[in-house]
């Protein structure tokens, strides 16, 4: 990994938010394609999951959806768990950036897809408690939906009507069939 790269992995955890955010934005850049230096920058990234500043947690969560394209190692098996945490977050903003990420693991190949749709599936079922629930569950049926189109897997779409379908709220189910428009939604 180049000095560069380097210090915008180190200006994601800077106070200024200027500095932050360009950090930000070129390391998102770089990472939009596999990277070799994914391995250099994956336990800061999941370190920064919990780190006291919600931009941290917020950024290191996007960074690592997009550093799965990149995990030859198939660490994020194991690590998907610590980045579904993150949508729990509590600054819902920092939950949201994380969750509408997430489809980034769920296109990289099957095992991750796997981990991908059954730990969504089971945010969907959990966060009916929380304040939020309806944008999270849409977020997650929006995830699917990114996902869907980019691997056509008949599977993932059947799973995402099948969780509309579990929506009491008609009014909801409606909103959540609009993602699915042509689909079947009762």
């Amino acid at each position: 990994m180049d000095k560069t790269i380097q210090t915008q992995i180190n200006n994601i955890r800077s106070a200024d938010r200027d500095v932050q955010n360009k950090a930000y934005f070129y390391i998102l850049e770089k990472t939009d394609k596999p990277v070799e230096w994914a391995y250099e920058v994956w336990d800061q990234m999941i370190d920064g999951l919990t780190h006291k500043d919600n931009h941290v947690r917020a950024i290191s969560a996007q960074v690592l959806s997009n550093l799965a394209k990149s995990d030859l190692k198939n660490r994020m098996l194991k690590d998907f768990d610590k980045l579904l945490e993150v949508t729990k977050d509590e600054r819902f903003v920092t939950a949201r950036h994380c969750l509408q990420s997430l489809w980034k693991v769920g296109v990289v190949g099957k095992k991750q897809q796997k981990v991908y749709m059954d730990g969504l599936e089971r945010r969907f079922k959990e966060c009916i408690t929380e304040k939020n629930c309806t944008l999270i569950r849409y977020d997650i049926l929006q995830s699917f939906r990114n996902v869907y189109d980019a691997v056509k897997d008949k599977k993932i779409k059947e799973k995402a009507l099948e969780l509309i379908e579990t929506e009491e709220d008609l009014k909801y189910r409606k909103k959540y069939g609009s993602l699915w428009r042509g689909s079947k939604v009762r």
